[in-house]
């Protein structure tokens, strides 16, 4: 029974019940109760990390005040702007009553066997303020506008000194509206994506484990060992929740302001559709749409026709990981992935990179920075090998013949984008891989001129928190170089070593 069906039933009470409802009412001390329905669901749920939300007015920032005040002892309330947490401090302070123990410079309220932190990332590294510090109830208060990387790092300090202590996190959020928020329905996915093969049901609990940098759906939570580590999945649930769920905003009249809303913003708002409103950049270097079509498209192939080209980027430390990339015609393969780690140094991608190749195809690796050690091993193994370095000045035009490219990196952005153009009607296939589709959607682009400017990856890194890694070893592969073996004479070649500065003084 949910808070609207029991307000219902209140109007049937005599004035004797109702007198005796109320004075059970008075009795209670307990300073929060989640109302019956979707946010009791999310309240007793047992899952390490919750998701709820969806719609506008489902309460989510109450439960969200609710649990700090009931469940938990050390709390992190966090959101992507320190100014939006002032209606959050407000809610907590019609709670409480009072301000007594809140310190506004530290952003830190002190209560009786519990501490509740306020915090913000408006910067991709902000996170960084937070760690070491363990917190039993982490807080993301529209979880969709935080960076992904954000969110994962701040998961690592979730702990607890006291065993009895359950540790959660709850993330709120209504449906983005931009691509970079896109994560939050791969995050739920099992939820929230109309595609899952094995979809979940509200507040159905699911475990999750991070391998090799991505989620792999388990089980359940026993740990298993992964290349010398111990790996324990944790569980995750979503719990979706609307305006109708809250009998305090039923009579305000917010229903009707949700349903004056402009398309796509009232089904999103109204009714929590994850599908509306996904809107691109205006400045989009590639649509999403596109990329979608394309990975439509992709059907697995055993007898593969031969391998034409293949695209090596590789991990510059950190959360980076090695890709590498293999066309056949149109058809792009699935991804290899290796976490940074595992490839450390130029032998290591080298022999990866071998390993992948088939058919004597080129192969063709980003040289700036830590590509250039790869590069030389794979000459010296006798690999067809070419280094490409996206700052170098590009040739040709796009293909109206009318704009030029400010480098190679915008070039061969840029090629990818026509390639992916259903005009080119070439029948490109890309696997339906979620993390490609999310990298080849990150860059925009700017005119300046006739030339074209692709945003690089430095800035990428600095709006989105992390580098288009997979998109940068597909565009990689996209290059068409003769193979040696069709090329006259090349054989008696000598190959000569990357020199990075050979360009400087032309």
């Amino acid at each position: 029974m949910n808070a609207s069906e029991i307000l219902q039933l209140l109007r049937y009470l005599t004035p004797a019940e109702r007198a005796e409802v109320e004075a059970i009412l008075v009795q209670d001390k307990t300073i929060w109760r989640p109302l019956p329905g979707p946010q009791m669901m999310a309240y007793d749920s047992t899952a390490t990390i919750i998701g709820y939300g969806g719609a506008a007015g489902g309460g989510k920032t109450d439960l969200a005040c609710g649990k700090s005040l009931t469940q938990h002892q050390k709390i992190l309330v966090l959101r992507r702007e320190a100014t939006q947490l002032t209606g959050i401090v407000d809610r907590f302070t019609e709670l409480l009553s009072n301000r007594d123990g809140y310190n506004g410079a530290e952003r830190i309220w002190r209560l009786p066997g519990r501490q509740i932190e306020f915090g913000s990332t408006p910067n991709p590294d902000d996170w960084n303020k937070y760690q070491g510090r363990p917190h039993d109830l982490l807080v993301f208060d529209e979880a969709a506008n935080f960076l992904e990387g954000q969110v994962r790092a701040l998961l690592g300090w979730l702990r607890s000194v006291d065993p009895t202590q359950r540790c959660q996190a709850l993330l709120t959020f209504n449906p983005p509206t931009s691509a970079e928020g896109r994560w939050i329905v791969d995050f739920f996915a099992p939820w929230l994506d109309p595609k899952h093969p094995n979809p979940a049901q509200p507040g159905e609990l699911r475990w999750f484990a991070t391998v090799d940098g991505k989620d792999m759906e388990c089980a359940d939570g026993t740990p298993f060992e992964h290349n010398g580590d111990l790996i324990t999945p944790l569980s995750r649930t979503f719990i979706p929740s609307r305006v109708s769920d809250n009998p305090y905003l039923m009579g305000t009249g917010y229903m009707a302001t949700l349903q004056s809303l402009p398309e796509p913003l009232r089904s999103q708002m109204l009714y929590g559709d994850f599908q509306a409103g996904m809107e691109d950049d205006a400045m989009q270097v590639i649509p999403t749409a596109w990329v979608e079509a394309a990975q439509a498209r992709w059907k697995a192939m055993h007898n593969k026709p031969r391998m034409d080209s293949v695209g090596v980027d590789v991990a510059r430390g950190g959360r980076d990981n090695t890709i590498i990339a293999r066309r056949h015609g149109w058809w792009f393969d699935e991804p290899l992935a290796y976490a940074g780690k595992s490839t450390p140094d130029g032998p290591s991608v080298a022999g990866v990179t071998i390993a992948a190749v088939r058919d004597k195809s080129p192969i063709h690796i980003d040289v700036v920075g830590v590509g250039a050690s790869p590069y030389d091993f794979l000459a010296q193994a006798g690999q067809h090998v070419l280094g490409i370095n996206g700052a170098e000045a590009a040739p040709g035009t796009d293909k109206s013949g009318r704009l030029t490219f400010a480098n190679v990196r915008s070039h061969d952005w840029w090629r990818m984008r026509e390639a992916l153009d259903p005009v080119a009607d070439n029948g490109i296939a890309l696997p339906p891989d979620r993390q490609l589709l999310v990298d080849l959607c990150a860059p925009v682009w700017r005119l300046q001129g006739r030339t074209i400017y692709v945003e690089s990856r430095e800035d990428i890194i600095k709006r989105i928190g992390r580098s288009p890694d997979w998109a940068s070893a597909y565009i990689l592969a996209l290059h068409d170089t003769p193979r040696v073996e069709d090329i006259p004479g090349a054989h008696t070649r000598q190959r000569a070593s990357y020199d990075p500065y050979a360009n400087l003084n032309r």
